[in-house]
């Protein structure tokens, strides 16, 4: 019984996508899974947060509503909007990229919080789990493509056609310009592949950790489950705390401020 238990133990079940309502458009495939779902769950609650935090009555002594608020505030404009953007482009982008902020680290958040969303049951009754949907990369890879069109439709925006010189350094020898224009062109379309893949494969490989860590405990009995439940358990709580506590946020972080400092190299490219 271990054995058929240990055989059919596969963590990585839990990121496949099942159509749980099939909706077909043509050649498009708009059926609801659950990657939609949390996706859904997340912006509701990105919203409510920002009515939440952000329309409270301003008080000298603030209570815990407004702090909160003045802390998000604070990272959104301070750390990530005026480090990356320049001052003409702020009052434009930093809702951008405040939202961008939020939203990731909602969803990354909603990832560890155990929902009965996992789409199996037992005896007809759901079963919880966790899942973050920012481990699909679909997900990760359109956030990422939006931020860098953002970037280059600004700078044409702000620089005309003469923005895409800035892909080649001054004082670079005639001959040299087709291929560091090449060359400068292929860094900006991997750009794509490092903000989308940073964001898929943190997620990603947090969630396989603690799903093996516990998930070990569900297919074990007798005097195993004791052993492994000392060495196994204490990690896989770990690994939830930590990336409750850093991962999710830095991560929502580090998405938002690269995408601030495209925007902002784009608007006033050195030269």
């Amino acid at each position: 019984m271990i054995g058929l238990l240990a055989a059919t133990f596969n963590p990585a079940d839990e990121f496949e996508l099942h159509n749980w309502v099939s909706i077909h458009l043509g050649p498009l495939d708009m059926s609801i899974n659950k990657a939609v779902v949390y996706l859904a769950i997340s912006a509701l609650l990105t919203i409510l947060l920002g009515i939440f935090t952000m329309r409270s009555r301003l008080a000298l002594l603030p209570g815990r509503r407004q702090t909160i608020g003045e802390a998000l505030y604070e990272i959104t404009q301070t750390q990530i909007a005026e480090q990356g953007l320049p001052a003409k482009a702020i009052g434009r982008w930093f809702p951008y990229v405040a939202t961008l902020f939020l939203f990731i680290f909602t969803m990354n958040m909603v990832g560890f919080i155990p929902l009965p969303l996992t789409g199996s049951t037992w005896h007809g009754v759901p079963t919880w789990g966790i899942y973050a949907v920012t481990s699909q990369l679909s997900v990760t890879l359109v956030l990422a493509l939006l931020s860098v069109i953002f970037t280059h439709v600004e700078g044409v925006r702000y620089n005309g056609p003469g923005y895409f010189k800035s892909f080649v350094p001054a004082g670079v020898p005639k001959g040299m310009v087709p291929f560091m224009f090449v060359l400068e062109t292929i860094s900006h379309f991997f750009r794509i592949i490092s903000l989308s893949v940073r964001l898929y494969a943190n997620m990603l490989a947090g969630h396989m950790l603690i799903l093996v860590s516990i998930g070990l405990l569900f297919i074990l009995s007798g005097i195993t489950f004791w052993i492994v439940a000392v060495i196994s358990l204490p990690i896989g709580i770990a690994f939830y705390i930590f990336e409750v506590v850093i991962v999710v946020t830095i991560q929502a972080f580090i998405f938002a401020a690269l995408t601030a400092i495209y925007i902002g190299s784009a608007i006033e490219p050195a030269h």
